[in-house]
Formats: structure tokens, C-alpha cells, sequence
């Protein structure tokens, strides 16, 4: 049986892997690869369509509402090469009378909104499905079974192959969404994953007993924390400023690794209040519409975050550098990315794997226990967790990091400090 790894790494923040997307291996938002006759970009079913079973979707079929969903709308329509004639009722619109029915060019996509619709879901996603559907496909093969449109059969069975090579109950979980989503996206019904999902019920139950199986999450950084990371942070080198900046405004954003690393120095406006950063695209905002985070001067030096982020770009104003990628690379000569003579790989631009380094290193130099659990993220975490400590409402801290009012998340770590505030058992006596 295929031994290819299928474990989805949904959030790695660097962008360089060269792992092929669901384009690669032929399902894509909806573009059939390869369905479109000599010249044309492609063929996009979409669910419902003359032709398809088992689907949703709307037929076309005259009194329907139009390709664009609004009823009584028809669509003029590009003719394909040598001009197919239309099918169906007439439509008149305004004195305009329009063909009714579809053509067979109304099933192709340009290149240009293929390649849209391919870029439409988060990198971080599309790397990681890309992983999946790669072994799913592998594992389809090796067991002789129909990957599209998968039977509730195949599902459960896959649930038990991955669960044999015994990855946690969250990459399954994944992964099982992932096959969903190639149905959607080849204009499939979606698959009927009960079976599955009982599977992958059982099976969570069993792991979460197994030895070292325990959830173990990165500690959160506090602003005590946070402090004593700088502290033993150097203040004197292009590097030790740069982290000084990465740590303190990590926290001050409470910022995802990739919101830090996506930061362009024009994000960055300095109000007579304090700092102003825009964040361009993040988890919650895929549409990129941006947000704009206000971050006050901070009470303490070495932890504001207002002055940490102007020592660096007073920094990288010295080095010729005014655009472009906030946090950089910095070579071993201390020469940063983007500078004449820099010999650092990669661009210019710190990957999310750095930003992790950079927060363990801090606290391997403090001496913290445990001090190889603590990442990026805690950043993240601990900033919620000072802010819900000093009893700021939980919908300003999900304002302020960027995380939905609903967000299980934000809540858990609001939770976590609620439980130590007035413990009943303290007043037992004890």
C-alpha cells in the first residue's frame, strides 16, 4: 500500500514549497483540466449542468435565474471557434431578444479566470491539499478504487488507512475535507462522509488514550514574559533590534506568523498616538479587504511597541531600505536581505519558520523551562491572555487580533484566565 505522506501541514507560513496544487493533479475551483477541445483554456462545470447527475445545482432551464443568479437576467455569450448555434427558448430583455439555452461555450473558463479561481484559497491551504489529494490519489490507485466521486465505502476506509499510519485525528479530519472539496470543485455532489466520520469519531477516542497523545500547546507569552524575552534580546546589532521589533509588535498585534511576515514597511503610519499598521490579508479576511490595527505607545522602553519598530527601520533607513518587506533577513555579517553583499538565501522577506526561531532562541537566552515549546503563536496567545487578565471585554480583544466574536479560540483563552478569577475553591479554607 502507498506509504506517501498525506499529513496536511496547514500552518506552515513559508512560501516556497514546490508541492502540486489540485490544479496539478486536475481538480481545480471548478476547471476540468484538459476538458476543452484544442485551444480553448478549459471546461468549468458547474453543478447542475446539462449532463451532470447528482448535483444541486441550477439546470438553466428557461424561467431560471441566469448565470449570475438574478432572475430574469440572460447573458450575452462568447461564440466558441467556428460559431456553435444556441439551443433553447429566445429570451427578450429591454426590446433586446437574446438566445436562450446554453452553447457549448458557455462551459469554458478564460486562462485569466482560471488561473483566479486556482488562486482563490489561502496558500496555506492549497499546500496543504495539495499533500492530501496527492496521497489520496496514491492510496485510490494502490486499492484499486474510484477516487471522484468517492463512495461513503472509500471514505470510511480511508479514515481507517490514515488512521493505521496513526496521524492525529485533526490531519484526518483534514483531509476528509479536502476530498469533500475536489467534489465541489469537479461540480460533484458533495460525498456522504457519515460512515467516516464515525470512524474518525472511534478512532479519536482511542488516540486521545495512547501515551504522549495529549494536546500540548505552545505556552502563551505574557507580558512578563514578553519582557524578559527582550531583556535577553541584544539592543546594539542589526539582528538583536529586528527580533526586539518582531517580539514586541508580535505581541502588540497579537499577529499570526503570517500577518508579521507579510508586513511591507508602507503598512506602517506613525499618528501622534502611536503606531498604525494595516494588515493587507489574514485568516479571517480572505478577501483582503485589510484592517487597520492601532497600537498605543507602550509604559515601558524595552516593550513599546511604537519605539521597538522605529529602532528597526531607523535601521534599515541607514542600510538604503524604506520599502518593501519589514522583517528581513539578516546574514552572519549582520548585512540585511536586500543590501548590497547579502548572502543569505531565499527572499527577502522572514519566513514564518524564522519568526519561530526567533521567539525559541529568545527563549533559550532567558532560561525559560521548557523553552523549546514556545513559539510564534504565543505571541498571539499571550497577548489575549494579558488583555483578558486585565478584564478588557472579549469582544475587543477579538477586535484586536483580528479573530471572528464567535471565535471558539479567542474564548478559550478568555476562559483560561476566568477560571483562576475567584475560584470558589479559594475561599474553601484549605
Amino acid at each position: 500500500m502507498d506509504s506517501a505522506d498525506i499529513s496536511p501541514r496547514a500552518h506552515t507560513d513559508d512560501a516556497d514549497g514546490t508541492t502540486p496544487s489540485l490544479a496539478a493533479a486536475g481538480v481545480t475551483a471548478g476547471v476540468t483540466a484538459g476538458a476543452g477541445s484544442p485551444g480553448e483554456p478549459g471546461s468549468f462545470r458547474e453543478p447542475g449542468s446539462p449532463g451532470e447527475s447528482g448535483s444541486s445545482g441550477k439546470s438553466g432551464s428557461p424561467g431560471e435565474p441566469g448565470p449570475t443568479g438574478e432572475p430574469g437576467t440572460a447573458l450575452a455569450r462568447r461564440a466558441p471557434a467556428g460559431g456553435a448555434a444556441p439551443v433553447g427558448d429566445a429570451v427578450v430583455l429591454d426590446g433586446v431578444t437574446f438566445a436562450g439555452g446554453r452553447s457549448s461555450a458557455d462551459e469554458y473558463v478564460t486562462e485569466e479566470a482560471a488561473r483566479l479561481i486556482a488562486a482563490a484559497p489561502a496558500a496555506n491551504t492549497t499546500r496543504a491539499y495539495a499533500r492530501v489529494w496527492a496521497g489520496y490519489l496514491s492510496w485510490c490507485t494502490a486499492t484499486g478504487r474510484t477516487p471522484l466521486p468517492a463512495t461513503a465505502a472509500t471514505l470510511a476506509s480511508f479514515v481507517a488507512e490514515l488512521a493505521g499510519r496513526g496521524l492525529a485525528p485533526a490531519s484526518i479530519d483534514q483531509a476528509l475535507a479536502c476530498v469533500s472539496s475536489a467534489h465541489g470543485k469537479a461540480g460533484l455532489a458533495r460525498p456522504h462522509t457519515g460512515a467516516a466520520r464515525d470512524a474518525l469519531r472511534a478512532y479519536r477516542r482511542d488516540w486521545s488514550t495512547r501515551p504522549g497523545n495529549a494536546v500540548r500547546k505552545a505556552p502563551p507569552i505574557t507580558v512578563e514574559i514578553l519582557r524578559v524575552l527582550v531583556e535577553h534580546t541584544p539592543d546594539d546589532t542589526p539582528t538583536g533590534i529586528r527580533d526586539r521589533a518582531a517580539l514586541v509588535l508580535g505581541f502588540a498585534l497579537m499577529g499570526r506568523r503570517s500577518e508579521l511576515a507579510a508586513l511591507d514597511c508602507e503598512h506602517l503610519t506613525f499618528p501622534r498616538q502611536g503606531l498604525e499598521v494595516f494588515i493587507p490579508v489574514s485568516k479571517t479576511d480572505q478577501d483582503a479587504a485589510g484592517q487597520t490595527v492601532a497600537v498605543p505607545y507602550g509604559s515601558h522602553l524595552d516593550t513599546c511597541p511604537v519605539r521597538s519598530v522605529q529602532a528597526w527601520l531607523t535601521v534599515l533607513r541607514e542600510h538604503g531600505i524604506t520599502t518593501g518587506a519589514l522583517l528581513r533577513p539578516v546574514d552572519r555579517f549582520g548585512r540585511i536581505g536586500g543590501t548590497p553583499g547579502w548572502a543569505g538565501r531565499g527572499g527577502l522577506r522572514l519566513s514564518g519558520v524564522t519568526l519561530n526561531t526567533i521567539v525559541k532562541d529568545a527563549a533559550l537566552r532567558a532560561g525559560l523551562a521548557d523553552a523549546g515549546r514556545y513559539s510564534a503563536h504565543g505571541l498571539r496567545a499571550g497577548g489575549a491572555t494579558t488583555l483578558a487578565d486585565a478584564n478588557v471585554p472579549t469582544g475587543k480583544i477579538a477586535e484586536q487580533g483580528r479573530w471572528k466574536p464567535t471565535s471558539p479560540t479567542v474564548h478559550g483563552y478568555v476562559r483560561a484566565v476566568d477560571r483562576w478569577k475567584d475560584n470558589p475553591m479559594g475561599r474553601a479554607g484549605l
